[in-house]
C-alpha cells in the first residue's frame, strides 16, 4: 500500500471530499496521529485510506480553516490559489 504525506498547500478536491467525509464535524485529538518521517521530524497528521493509498495530511490551523471553508462552499477550492492539485511523488513515504 502506498504511504503519501500531503501538507495543507498540496491539497486536492479529492483528500479535502475524503476529510470532509470522514471528519464532517472537525477531527479530534484522538483523531491525531505522530510519527517520525525520513529526516527524523515529528509529524501530525490525520489518516485517509483509499483502496491502494494511505494518506497521512498533515494538521495544522490552516488545514482545519480549509476544511470548515470547504465544507460550507466548494467552490472555496476553486477559488483559493493556496491549493496545488497534484500530490508530488516525493511526499511518498514507503
Amino acid at each position: 500500500m502506498r504511504r503519501v504525506i500531503v501538507e495543507y498547500a498540496k491539497l486536492t478536491r479529492d483528500i479535502l471530499d475524503m476529510l470532509i467525509d470522514k471528519y464532517p464535524d472537525g477531527y479530534d485529538y484522538e483523531d491525531i496521529i505522530s510519527f517520525k518521517n525520513a529526516k527524523g521530524e515529528t509529524v501530525k497528521a490525520v489518516e485517509l485510506r483509499t483502496e491502494d493509498t494511505v494518506y497521512l495530511v498533515k494538521v495544522s490551523s490552516k488545514l482545519e480553516n480549509a476544511m470548515e471553508e470547504y465544507a460550507e462552499d466548494e467552490d472555496y477550492f476553486d477559488d483559493n490559489d493556496d491549493f496545488d492539485v497534484n500530490v508530488p511523488d516525493d511526499e511518498d513515504e514507503n
